[in-house]
């Protein structure tokens, strides 16, 4: 055979492969009824869906052995999602700013895959927008989960200096590190077979913030109402999901003695307890019948420690007639994460302290 002719012949067949392989996809985008989402979301564009807070999440069940994922970050700047395959844990991925970021994904499988993609930052980063897929086809999903868990909380909760794997502390923006999947919630609640939702902001406290006096910062109390957990309350959250337990782990900011530089005043432990009572309060209009768990903070010990746990035993008190509330004493944490954040393994090592626990309270709620 003459070797003029292979070239073309190659050419035809790689041009071939291409053209049908685009012709085994179809596009859907995120309105589709079998995109399963959970926790904070909003619409963009009429067809596109925006996962706002840490790692609120898309679903979906495909048939093939691959597909291509839309996703951008709503700002002008980059962004990350973590990524589960048939709920193995498969990688992080930085979402550049400006365009549509394409992700081609090659399945374990020909037949069903079950993809999940978890947003790996924190509201204040900006959201995630979903486009849709490219797919040979998408199968209906269905939330099979029996309990759900609501995690309330401020760094530690969002996964702040977890993930250090591929970009060193102290490098890079300061939510470069963040993985809220690989965060003692999400980890809780996989274990737990459980839904889950984190409202969750880096630096914020009941009272005061990481460096900041009341007043000059949004508290928690202050952004939780609002979809995006900031100060815009044009847009609510719309508290449809209705949580068996709503664990809380607030105090280490307002325990903090912020940078060393700004004027820190003293903890007001009656403010702290008045607030955490007001905002309890403020829960339980949205979920009357939710049991709380009242944590204290893995990051806190000795004295500060002692204060923490004396003011949640108050407030537990103070609800003992009407709601079931029970309080979590973490062990102490030596932080391996940035800025003296739990890492990946810590996170896991809380999780393992925090299932018993939690699993108590969800079998009380069946009996």
């Amino acid at each position: 055979m003459s070797t003029k002719f292979i070239f073309p012949i190659l050419l035809f067949v790689l041009i071939g492969c291409k053209e049908e392989k685009k012709a085994y996809f179809t596009y859907k985008n995120a309105t589709n009824e079998h995109f399963l989402y959970q926790g904070r979301t909003d619409i963009h564009n009429d067809t596109c869906k925006v996962l706002i807070n840490s790692a609120a999440s898309v679903e979906f069940i495909v048939e093939g052995d691959s597909i291509n994922l839309y996703v951008e970050p709503q700002t002008k700047a980059h962004n990350y999602i973590s990524l589960a395959i048939n709920d193995e844990y498969i990688k992080r991925y930085k979402i550049e700013a400006g365009t549509i970021n394409k992700i081609p994904l090659i399945l374990p499988t020909q037949q069903s895959n079950k993809i999940g993609i978890y947003k790996a930052t924190e509201a204040s980063n900006g959201g995630i927008i979903f486009h849709g897929i490219d797919t040979k086809k998408l199968l209906p999903t269905n939330n099979d989960k029996h309990y759900s868990i609501e995690f309330i909380g401020n760094s530690i909760t969002c996964g702040m200096g977890a993930d250090k794997g591929e970009i060193p502390c102290g490098t890079g923006e300061w939510y470069d590190q963040h993985n809220a999947y690989l965060a003692y919630g999400p980890t809780v609640a996989r274990a737990l077979n459980a839904n889950f939702i984190l409202n969750s902001v880096s630096g914020i406290g009941m009272y005061r913030n990481w460096n900041s006096e009341p007043g000059e910062e949004p508290i928690m109390p202050e952004v939780y109402e609002n979809l995006y957990l900031n100060t815009d309350s044009s847009k609510k959250y719309d508290f449809t999901y209705n949580p068996d337990i709503v664990s809380i782990c607030l105090g280490t900011n307002d325990l903090s003695d912020g940078d060393g530089v700004k004027e820190r005043f003293n903890f007001d432990t009656q403010k702290y307890i008045e607030n955490y009572i007001n905002f309890l309060n403020k829960i339980y209009t949205h979920y009357p019948k939710t049991k709380v768990a009242l944590l204290t903070s893995p990051m806190i010990s000795g004295e500060k420690g002692e204060i923490l746990l004396e003011c949640l035993t108050k407030i537990k008190e103070h609800f003992s007639k009407e709601h079931v509330i029970e309080i979590f004493e973490f062990s102490t944490v030596t932080p391996g994460g940035c800025t003296s954040h739990p890492d990946i393994n810590d996170h896991k090592k809380i999780a393992e302290e925090l299932v018993p626990f939690y699993k108590k309270m969800l079998n009380n709620s069946a009996e």
